[in-house]
């Protein structure tokens, strides 16, 4: 698998048979191979998550939920297909993910693999994003890239990590949600930001927040700042995380 020297430090023992399919708002009924459903006209503000153990983690399509409702903008409702250690090559040879997508209905489908830093991992990242995108704009959605960052002992891959992601976006021109560079954006404010778990790749609580305000402003258009901590952590850390994302969306989104 292309996407292995990238994700080497994911969690282990995660089968790739052990689909966990999660819904943040309802659950729906996943189509057989066989069957060929009609897509339904796309719903402003229902977001499909298609990742791995990075989107899984601390539940980020939720707090995207709880953030959209506590804004008082228009609620987004999400659903997700994660397999752990997945790349989008996987998920497409799978199936569950465009079955999903191929039910229509969806404004926005997030795509997103491991740092996807290597070469030949960045032109998997590319190929398989514009397959999808396919698929995505036949069913009536757009297609978003969820840039995440590099594992802690190759930080100078963030670069990389970003440039990879930017052009994958770029090439099917959907939306880019620069979660990578926020993380950068909040180090320089504070370096001691906890942003890895103790693995040295997974996000913590914070940085997954920092995801969500990164995710749902580049979806509403609304600021994050002054948006509610959905984790515990001090007020000027929030405020520096919310600036982070902020800085990130003005600098390198795509929307």
């Amino acid at each position: 698998m292309t996407l292995a020297l990238a994700m080497r430090h994911a969690v282990v023992g995660i089968l790739a048979a052990a689909a966990v399919v999660t819904s943040c708002s309802s659950s729906s009924t996943v189509p057989s191979q066989t069957e060929t459903p009609r897509a339904r006209q796309a719903v402003d503000g229902r977001v499909l998550f298609i990742g791995n153990s990075l989107t899984e983690a601390n539940g980020l399509p939720a707090m995207v939920e709880t953030l959209s409702r506590q804004s008082g903008g228009t609620p987004i409702s999400t659903d997700s297909v994660v397999f752990g250690g997945f790349s989008l090559e996987d998920h497409w040879n799978q199936g569950t993910a465009r079955r999903r997508i191929a039910e229509g209905g969806w404004s926005i489908v997030v795509l997103q693999q491991g740092p996807s830093s290597l070469p030949e991992s960045q032109a998997n990242l590319r190929e398989w994003t514009a397959r999808f995108d396919t698929v995505i704009r036949a069913s009536g959605g757009r297609t978003a890239l969820y840039m995440v960052w590099p594992e802690s002992d190759r930080r100078g891959a963030f670069d990389a990590v970003s440039q990879s992601y930017a052009r994958a976006a770029e090439d099917v021109s959907g939306m880019l949600f620069p979660v990578g560079e926020a993380w950068r954006a909040a180090w320089q404010r504070d370096p001691d930001v906890p942003l890895y778990g103790p693995d040295g790749f997974h996000p913590t609580a914070t940085a997954t927040y920092l995801a969500a305000l990164v995710i749902y402003q580049q979806i509403s258009g609304r600021s994050p700042e002054g948006l509610p901590a959905l984790t515990a952590m001090p007020a000027d850390r929030v405020r520096i995380v919310q600036e982070a994302a902020q800085e990130a969306n003005a600098r390198f989104g795509r929307r």
